[in-house]
């Protein structure tokens, strides 16, 4: 019995070096170093970063109107500088030894791209002040190979009277819609360009809009569903 405490005592007091030990180590143990982000003026050798948009013919009037209000929210609020090159039709984007976060270069080149699409200034501005939010880009022949007058019917059915068939997609999945010619552009997030599209190629594959808007309805009312529970922390 002896025996067996004095190892025990042994034991705790071990433990209790141990324990003491390791709380002089605490005070004197070397801190991991912390480092802050860096610019985007200190990154790749302090040289700045560009991005380069092409302008296309029918926007250069667009943006030509439109220039001072993409102008205001690149160079005031993201901190890029920006410009329109004439002889190369392309509007050209810089960082600067201010601007405070380098993905701003990026999040501009992506909203100055979506008006050269054909979105609204107002839509377009979205992709500065969000960060899962996309345009997403195809084409009709892509989901089906049509020509001549059918090919018409199928734009008229992705378009509906006055605009009523995109207006009811975007509206109802949160997303803005540009149909030029035949090529489709989706400017929403993820989630939504996918219902969006699914709509959409349902429609060049020839389903009424009726059809289609039931389905919407369904969707849009499982999002609807899925956001309440995560919001309730389900």
């Amino acid at each position: 019995m002896e025996v067996e405490r004095a190892a025990t005592a042994a034991a705790a007091g071990g433990s209790s070096a141990e324990m003491a030990v390791d709380h002089a180590a605490g005070p004197g143990a070397v801190e991991k170093p912390r480092f802050d982000a860096l610019m985007p003026s200190e990154m790749s050798g302090g040289r700045p970063q560009f991005r380069k948009v092409p302008v296309p013919q029918h926007r250069f009037a667009p943006l030509k109107r439109c220039w001072m209000e993409i102008y205001t929210p690149v160079y005031e609020h993201m901190k890029v500088d920006i410009r329109m090159n004439i002889k190369a039709r392309r509007v050209e984007l810089k960082t600067r030894k201010d601007t405070p976060d380098v993905s701003n270069l990026q999040k501009c080149a992506d909203f100055v791209h979506a008006f050269m699409l054909g979105f609204d200034i107002a839509d377009a501005v979205a992709l500065l002040r969000l960060d899962d939010l996309y345009v997403d880009s195809f084409e009709i022949k892509d989901v089906k190979t049509l020509r001549g007058e059918h090919l018409s019917r199928a734009i008229g059915r992705l378009s509906g009277k006055g605009g009523k068939t995109k207006y009811a997609i975007e509206n109802s999945t949160r997303t803005r819609i540009v149909i030029a010619d035949t090529k489709i552009h989706i400017l929403g997030s993820f989630v939504n360009i996918k219902v969006a599209r699914d709509s959409l190629c349902s429609l060049i594959l020839g389903s009424p809009a009726g059809k289609v808007y039931s389905k919407l309805r369904a969707v849009s009312a499982r999002l609807a569903e899925r956001v309440i529970r995560g919001g309730k922390g389900f």
